[in-house]
Parts: structure tokens; C-alpha cells; sequence
């Protein structure tokens, strides 16, 4: 049997789904992926090749909003899916949602399937200067995900979303799961660092993933307590939210922010803060999130879809209204005057990432979904 999984970022498939792809294996499947930028000499594809899975490259814009480029999206998949003839697809983010799934119904293939892993610029553009961008999202996820057999949500406000905008017809299968999971064992607890209060946020450097928030938050935080380190991981991506190389640069330059740019293993830039920071406006969940939960490390987010699932408010963190720095700023002042919260809130956070996040249940649910067990 042969499954095509596809993604809009190549390094998403080793990153978030590699345990998926080795359950899949495991349960004796033919796995392929397909995903753009990962051409022969990729480390991504050789990766996955030494791996025993089948990688094809496709051509994909993630952001782009050419009309002519995404039919040729629609017409790479629909051939490279008549060509291996996969009993089951999967699709996760937008783009591969929408385009692999018509692609999938479109070729006959017999088992198709969607994962919601978050909303994406385009659909969260409803009031927006791109707000046109809002409602052919809708109509292309309306049109692909009718014709999915499960649709896979990773919180129950998108699913709630999708339905109460009739994006998901009411008797469509859905199945809400805990995120992508973690790996508990590689994501393995490390010990606080001694010294003053480290605080770290990891993401893409977009406005609605919250980093002005944080910056500002920052700054006032370095103005009353110098010592304290507010570290920063990621990278400017093409997406029309993403900040300023000029606002980064300020940061830098202010020795608000400690930029370590954008790394392959977030494990050591983890294991050097003392507290996570993640006050993004909406997730599916928030894959950093749970990775610093599983090394023993509290968390400040959102009370936002996505966000608000990781964080028992007062137990294994704190959480805080969307867009409000004054609010972030509380909250990490509590960890700086009782540096103790930091431990304690760890080893629940842990706790909890082992009960709902470790990544083998949550890919257990899914593949029970998919009818594969």
C-alpha cells in the first residue's frame, strides 16, 4: 500500500512528521512525500531517502498568490498522483491541503485526507488590505475539504471555526488531535541555567506570531533588569506579515533582543533559557511550544486558539491576552522576582507534555483515523 504525504516545507517533513512517516513505514506502508525546494542534493531528501522514503520534489509557493502557479501546483500533483497510484493522501498546511486533495479526488485516489495545522495568513486576512485573499481561501477549502474523508483539526476552535463558517460540511468526518506531538526522548528534560532569568521565543519572525510583543515587552523588562537575556530563534520569511530586517537589526543593536538566527536543532537555544515565550494571535498548536515543554521549561502564551490547549494558566505556566505586551510583561516579571516558578512550573509542564503531547499517541490517533492499525 502507498502513501503520499505532502507539506509545504521541506524541512517540515522531518521536523514535524518524521515519527508520522515511521509509523507509517512500521504499519508495512509505501511511503512518499513530496514537498518544493528539495531537489537531489538536499540533505532533506537524502535524509528521507536513507530512510526508505520515495521523495519528489513539486513545484509549490507557499505564500504566493499567482493564480497560474497554483494550477500548476493542482496539474504537478494530479500527475505525480496518477503516475504512483497512493491508496491514501495526506495533506498539511494550506496549500498542500487544498491542491493535494483536488489533486487526489481529481486522480481517483480512493482514501484523502486533510490536516488542519493552522490557518495561515491568507485565512486570517478576513479584514485585512488582503481580505480578497480571506474569501478564496474559504471557497478552496469549502471545495477541497468536501472531499476529504477525515479532516484532521489540532484544536477544537479551528474545528469549531470550520463548521460555523461551513468550510466542513456538517456530516464530514473530523478528528481534532493534540498538535503534531513531540518526541519526549529527543526533546529530553535539561537542566535550568543558574544565573539571571533567560527567557526565549522561537518562530517564524512574522507580526502575528507576537515578536513586536515580545521585543517591546523586552526592552522595558533589559530597562529595569539588565541582566536578564531575552533570546530570539527564527527567520524573516517571505510572508507579507513577516517584519523588517530594519526592525530586527534595531533590536539587535539595542541589546533588547539576542538574535541566534535560524537553527536546524532548537535543542541548545531550549536548554539556555529558563523560561519559553510564545505570544503568538492563533496556532493549530504551537510545535516550539510543546519542544520546550518536554525539556522542563514553563511557558508564557496566548490565551488564543492553539495556544490556550499547551498552558494550565497558574500550573505549568501563564497565559496572556492576545496582543497586550503589558500583560507579557507581568508575566515574565513573576518568573524574574520568583525565580523558583521557573522549576516548578517546568516539571509540570513536562508532566503534562508526556500525558497529551508525546508525539506516538497523538500519531496513534491519526493513523486509527486513517484505518491504519
Amino acid at each position: 500500500m502507498k502513501f503520499l504525504l505532502i507539506g509545504g516545507l521541506a524541512e517540515s517533513l522531518i521536523n514535524f512528521r518524521g515519527p508520522l512517516i515511521a509509523s507509517l513505514q512500521a504499519h508495512g506502508l509505501q511511503v512518499h512525500v513530496a514537498a518544493p525546494d528539495i531537489p537531489n542534493d538536499s540533505p532533506i531528501r537524502q535524509r528521507l531517502q536513507e530512510a526508505g522514503v520515495i521523495v519528489h520534489e513539486i513545484p509549490l509557493n507557499r505564500t504566493g498568490t499567482n493564480p497560474i502557479a497554483d494550477v500548476k501546483t493542482l496539474w504537478s500533483l494530479w500527475r505525480l498522483m496518477r503516475h504512483i497510484q497512493p491508496n491514501k493522501v495526506l495533506g498539511y498546511t494550506i496549500k498542500p491541503v487544498i491542491y493535494g486533495t483536488l489533486a487526489a479526488w481529481l486522480a481517483g485516489v480512493p482514501h484523502r485526507f486533510a490536516l488542519i495545522s493552522g490557518l495561515g495568513y491568507s485565512f486570517q486576512q478576513k479584514n485585512g488590505p488582503h481580505n480578497w485573499l480571506h474569501s478564496v481561501a474559504k471557497r478552496l477549502y469549502a471545495l477541497a475539504l468536501a472531499r476529504a474523508r477525515v479532516v484532521f483539526f489540532q484544536n477544537p476552535d479551528d474545528e469549531a471555526l470550520f463548521r460555523q463558517s461551513t468550510l466542513v460540511k456538517n456530516e464530514s468526518r473530523t478528528c481534532v488531535v493534540n498538535g503534531s506531538g513531540v518526541d519526549t526522548k529527543a526533546f529530553d528534560v535539561a537542566p535550568l541555567p543558574s544565573g539571571p532569568t533567560c527567557f526565549l521565543m522561537v518562530a517564524r519572525l512574522l507580526g502575528a506570531k507576537g515578536i513586536r510583543e515580545y521585543a517591546q515587552a523586552a526592552r522595558r523588562i533589559r530597562d529595569e533588569y539588565p541582566a536578564v537575556r531575552c533570546l530570539l530563534v527564527g527567520w524573516i520569511d517571505c510572508n507579507p506579515d513577516a517584519i523588517s530586517q530594519h526592525e530586527l537589526d534595531a533590536w539587535v543593536e539595542s541589546g533588547t533582543i539576542e538574535y541566534l538566527g535560524r537553527l536546524s536543532d532548537v535543542r541548545p537555544a531550549i536548554a539556555q533559557c529558563s523560561v519559553y515565550v510564545l505570544p503568538s494571535y492563533r496556532e493549530g498548536t504551537p510545535r516550539t511550544v510543546l519542544e520546550a515543554m518536554s525539556m522542563g521549561r514553563a511557558v508564557i502564551t496566548t490565551d488564543a486558539p492553539g495556544c490556550r490547549e499547551t498552558v494550565v494558566d497558574g500550573d505549568n505556566g501563564f497565559l496572556v491576552p492576545v496582543k497586550s505586551t503589558d500583560a507579557l510583561e507581568k508575566s515574565m516579571l513573576k518568573f524574574i522576582k520568583n525565580p523558583e516558578l521557573a522549576s516548578s512550573m517546568g516539571i509540570r509542564a513536562r508532566v503534562f507534555t508526556e500525558e497529551k503531547y508525546d508525539v506516538h499517541k497523538v500519531n496513534a490517533v491519526m493513523l486509527q483515523a486513517m484505518g491504519i492499525e
